[in-house]
């Protein structure tokens, strides 16, 4: 009752307001989340500081900043995507190289979409079937709440991306065997048992990896593209799709995964506000 209740009297009627409204609300938000809760403030600056130790104080505070209004822009525009219409979705997430995967998509061959937690993803989720080929499966860690779980299957889903929860997506992969599609995996999250990651440095750090992409793209033959996505001017996003590795199974041990961490450190490093700071990348320690 409290989700409905949260849902149909707060968030169904923001998601129904103009942006330039929205972007009036991501500004109040900013205050409260970031000046007065101070919403994991700790967590942010401590992952700034470490990866930036290099950094002057008066800069890495600058980037705190503007990752907090960034952030911000993010939840406000992930309530509006439950009421986007196809023609704002099409004109705020330009998906751009989208020939990558035309090769793949005319001989039958699904593919891996790998990306991290940069821009506006949650856009990303909403707009890619409606510029790639492929049937589009997001990966994803299904929410508690029943109710909110099927509001953003519907939401991400309402152009043809098909959510599947982690625990599901290797028998819904031998299910679908002869379908075309295109398997959307995170790299940047931190994984559950940091005994089966793949540990490396990443961002001058350890840390440890899922090793999901490099596993399911051996096992099930399917080239990687990843994409990178930027953010042009608020509102608006560009995802650039590259083709990572054709022929994974020719790839040894660990350099699948080493090539999506440069590509993601990359996009990082150029564009440092808007990657995900609030969530605890290195929570795990390497002990051996």
């Amino acid at each position: 009752m409290k989700s409905k209740l949260l849902y149909y009297c707060l968030i169904a009627p923001i998601s129904r307001l103009p942006y330039w409204m929205i972007y009036g609300v991501s500004n109040v938000l900013y205050v409260v989340l970031y000046q007065w809760i101070g919403y994991r403030k700790k967590v942010v600056r401590k992952n700034i500081e470490r990866v930036f130790a290099d950094q002057t104080p008066t800069w890495r505070l600058q980037l705190e900043r503007d990752f907090y209004r960034h952030f911000c822009d993010l939840i406000c525009e992930t309530v509006k995507q439950f009421h986007i219409s196809q023609s704002d979705a099409e004109q705020r997430m330009k998906h751009l190289n989208t020939a990558v995967f035309a090769p793949f998509a005319q001989k039958g061959q699904s593919v891996i979409i790998a990306g991290g937690h940069m821009g506006n993803w949650e856009l990303w989720g909403v707009s890619a079937a409606l510029a790639i080929p492929h049937e589009i499966i997001g990966v994803y860690k299904r929410l508690s709440d029943p109710f909110f779980d099927q509001k953003l299957r519907s939401s991400r889903g309402k152009w043809g991306t098909k959510l599947v929860a982690t625990k599901e997506i290797a028998q819904y992969l031998k299910d679908h065997v002869n379908d075309l599609k295109a398997t959307v995996l995170a790299i940047d999250q931190s994984p559950a048992n940091p005994q089966k990651a793949y540990w490396t440095k990443f961002l001058g750090q350890e840390t440890a990896c899922y090793f999901g992409p490099e596993k399911l793209a051996q096992e099930w033959n399917m080239p990687i593209v990843y994409g990178h996505i930027v953010k042009t001017k608020r509102g608006h996003y560009e995802t650039t799709y590259e083709l990572v590795c054709e022929d994974p199974q020719q790839m040894g041990y660990g350099q699948i995964i080493e090539l999506l961490n440069q590509k993601l450190e990359g996009d990082i490093l150029a564009h440092p506000h808007l990657w995900l700071w609030s969530h605890k990348r290195w929570k795990h320690s390497r002990t051996n």
